[in-house]
């Protein structure tokens, strides 16, 4: 059973997160669970009790555990822990010139989000490995708070390949992430609303590296998601989403 008075968000990186757990206050709780790294962090966004988890630090390699297996983790074990109405992943990810994205945009995944590099061409297998999880009808959000809509792809390389932009194009994907579609995946499975937000940091076929790009601007981004990511908590709020 859900609390409609709590939301789940999740998100991957702890520079990514830092803007809004300050400027909201939300107090840190500790690990949510041992022996896994992911930290928790909780408060009230407006008069929603918001639960926000980040992965963690790996153990081996002491970075941020970005990709879909963390956020996987993540988001089941959060869900159990806090039975959310609504799961809400908020993060950094890459925009496309052929939708004229611009370094700061944030975009609320709509009408679905998916992989784009699960490539099984098998009977069937071919449509389980993009996935194609709906998201929250967010339509009325995005034209109330100035923001933009498309589908999210996911996949597990900050880089691409010209297989992976060939299938971002097949599906009419605008934002490239790491994490979305695994979250859109464990909330689907336990029949609880998601909604994707992402701030571009990048523009994935521009003329600039990923990596440089993505180091230059994470600061200016992770400071609008905070912002917008408070905006669509407070209407979702307001309107009982």
């Amino acid at each position: 059973m859900t609390n409609p008075e709590n939301f789940l968000l999740i998100m991957a990186m702890l520079d990514e997160a830092l803007p809004i757990i300050n400027k909201q206050n939300l107090q840190y709780i500790g690990k949510l669970k041992n022996p896994f790294t992911i930290e928790h962090y909780s408060g009230k966004i407006e008069s929603m009790q918001v639960n926000l988890l980040v992965n963690g630090k790996c153990n081996v390699y002491g970075v941020d555990q970005i990709g879909t297996q963390a956020s996987t983790l993540s988001t089941y074990l959060g869900a159990e822990a806090f039975k959310p109405s609504l799961i809400i992943n908020a993060g950094t990810a890459g925009g496309f010139l052929w939708d004229k994205a611009k370094i700061g945009d944030t975009y609320l995944g709509y009408p679905k989000v998916c992989y784009h590099d699960r490539r099984i061409n098998l009977p069937g297998f071919k449509e389980y490995g993009f996935g194609y999880f709906p998201t929250y009808d967010c339509r009325t959000i995005a034209k109330e708070l100035g923001l933009r809509l498309g589908v999210i792809t996911t996949g597990n390389s900050l880089d691409f390949t010209d297989k992976d932009i060939e299938l971002i194009k097949e599906n009419r994907g605008v934002v490239k992430d790491m994490e979305a579609a695994s979250i859109a995946w464990v909330a689907n499975q336990l029949g609880i609303a998601y909604v994707g937000i992402k701030t571009i940091t990048d523009i994935v076929d521009g003329s600039i590296p990923t990596e440089d790009e993505f180091i230059m601007n994470l600061k200016l981004a992770s400071h609008n998601l905070a912002e917008k990511t408070a905006e669509v908590i407070s209407w979702l709020a307001a309107n009982k989403h």
